[in-house]
Order: structure tokens, then C-alpha cells, then sequence
């Protein structure tokens, strides 16, 4: 019989420390971005430019997706220690990367019918008024990927500097900001282009056609993104290498002995943090959940395991 205090089992559920820095870049960007909205709206309106107003309404979902981001971060952080969270409240910061890519989608699509639109029913294009304003939204766009990118080195040198090195792991809610970001200058490169082609040469057609070339490839990222906040939020992580790295340390471990793992679940709690369940058969009447414990204890990323143990006569 081995005795343990219950203060050796007991522990936080606390997974993920957050991110304070992309929260931060996230929520200054959010305003930075929706002060921007505010004037293209308004120029639009003022110079008669649907160009512009429909920049003003595309940037305004953008606002709306990043505010999603914002809010992840601060709900992850505000309910941290809420007990009803069993696996921690990383997964909301995810759950706001998907929500993001669903607005990505969006924004997508609706490029796509303003350009058809536009190719069927031309609009006479303010060209001036509406370069210059597309260049402020560029400069603006650069700026916000800058703060974002700061804020995603500061993290990544935080987890050098205590030793994270392995099990690299994006921080979805950062990424699905960044690509909004990223797109919207995405956006107004090509919009410069095509302001200019039609300005100095009267080619139309291009506008259209530029935002189409622009929604395929906001569609492209999103799709991406989609498919990795749901690979995190569905829980599919048993091909990652750290399934094999615990199957090593409990089956060839030197507390192993005659063991065998019988069933084995894995699932991400944190950017590069992860939990298992794990059902261990056994002819040695000595191993105890503890020992396993610490032959796990080698892989860091490893923050939470559940052992259960089967004796087999013999």
C-alpha cells in the first residue's frame, strides 16, 4: 500500500498561461481598425465613391472578427480559474480563431458578388479621392501587422526563455487576427492596382477582376484556418509525436517492466501543452500510477495524465 497527502495529487487546471501581449497588439489593433472603417465610410459618403464605401463595409466585418479575438482572450483570461472549465479555457481563444475564419468566408464571398456585380453593372470610380485612401488603409494595414507581429515574437521569446523549445504550437486566436490583417492590406494592395490600371490606362475591368483574385485568396487562408482551429477543437491530435514520445516513456521506460498500453487518448489543453488518459496493463504488481507519472514527467508539454492500471495474473 503506498500512502500519498492528497496535496501531492492535487493541482490547478490552469494549462495555458494566455497570451497578455497579442491581447494587447489584438485589442489596439481592433480600435485602430475600426477608426479607419469609420473614415472610409465617411469618405465615401462625402465623395460619392461606392469603391470606398464598400472598403468601409468590408473593413467593418474585419473590426467585428478582431473584436471576436479580443473578446477569446479576455474570456480565456477573466474565467482561467472557473472549476466548470475542466480542461482550462484555452479553447475559447481557439473557438474565436474558428468564429474569425467563418468571418473570413464571409468577407470572401461578398468580394466576390460586388465584383460580379461591378463587372455587369460598371460604377464610375472617383479615382483620386479613392487611391489616396486606399493607400491610407495600406499604411494603416502594415501598421497593425507590425503591432500583431511584435506581439507573436514576444511570445515565442518567452517560451525560449523557459525551456518550451518542443511541441511548437500557434496561437489560433493571434493567427486568425493576423490573417484579417493581413488580408485587408491584401486587399488594398490589389485595390491600388487596380485604381491605378483604371486611372492611367481606363481599364475597368480590372477592379473586378482584382477583387476576385482577392477573394480566392482570402478563401484560401480561411479554409486553412478552418481546418486548424478544428482540428484543436475536435480533439484530432492522436498523429501528433507526442502520442508516440508517451507510448515510449511508459512502455520502454525503466519502470515499464512487462507493460502494456492498452488504450491512449491525447488532446491539446494549451498551445503547446497536452493531456492523456491512459490504460496500462501489467504483470508488475509493484507499478503504481506515481511511477508512471514520473516517467511521463520527462516530456513537459505533458500537463495532465490519467492512469489506470490493470494487474494481469501470471
Amino acid at each position: 500500500m503506498h500512502n500519498h497527502n492528497l496535496s501531492d495529487w492535487s493541482h490547478d487546471h490552469v494549462f495555458d498561461e494566455g497570451n497578455l501581449a497579442a491581447e494587447r497588439g489584438t485589442r489596439a489593433v481592433m480600435w485602430i481598425t475600426a477608426v479607419m472603417m469609420v473614415i472610409e465610410i465617411f469618405a465615401g459618403w462625402w465623395y460619392n465613391s461606392m469603391a470606398l464605401l464598400a472598403d468601409g463595409w468590408h473593413m467593418s466585418s474585419h473590426t467585428v472578427a478582431i473584436g471576436i479575438s479580443v473578446f477569446a482572450y479576455a474570456a480565456a483570461r477573466r474565467h482561467a480559474n472557473d472549476p466548470r472549465f475542466a480542461f482550462g479555457t484555452w479553447k475559447i481563444e481557439v473557438l474565436g480563431g474558428f468564429a474569425s475564419a467563418i468571418f473570413l468566408l464571409g468577407v470572401a464571398a461578398m468580394m466576390v458578388f460586388a465584383s460580379v456585380e461591378r463587372i455587369f453593372s460598371p460604377q464610375p470610380i472617383h479615382y483620386q479621392e479613392a487611391l489616396v485612401i486606399a493607400v491610407v488603409g495600406l499604411v494603416v494595414n502594415v501598421v497593425c501587422a507590425v503591432i500583431l507581429g511584435k506581439a507573436h515574437d514576444h511570445h515565442h521569446d518567452d517560451h525560449h526563455e523557459h525551456g518550451h523549445e518542443h511541441a511548437h504550437g500557434d496561437d489560433l486566436n493571434l493567427k486568425a487576427a493576423y490573417i484579417h490583417v493581413i488580408t485587408d492590406a491584401l486587399t488594398s494592395v490589389l485595390a491600388i492596382v487596380a485604381l491605378a490600371g483604371g486611372w492611367m490606362y481606363g481599364w475597368n475591368w480590372l477592379d473586378p477582376a482584382m477583387g476576385i483574385v482577392g477573394a480566392v485568396l482570402v478563401a484560401s487562408w480561411a479554409r486553412n484556418l478552418l481546418a486548424e482551429t478544428s482540428k484543436v477543437l475536435l480533439d484530432r491530435e492522436m498523429d501528433h509525436p507526442v502520442v508516440q514520445e508517451i507510448r515510449e516513456a511508459v512502455e520502454t521506460g525503466p519502470e515499464a517492466g512487462d507493460t502494456q498500453i492498452a488504450d491512449l487518448h491525447v488532446w491539446r489543453v494549451g498551445k503547446r501543452t497536452y493531456s492523456c488518459a491512459i490504460t496500462l496493463v501489467t504483470h508488475d504488481a509493484a507499478l503504481t500510477p506515481k511511477q508512471v507519472h514520473e516517467q511521463l514527467a520527462q516530456h513537459e508539454e505533458i500537463v495532465h495524465a490519467t492512469i489506470e492500471i490493470h494487474l494481469c495474473p501470471g
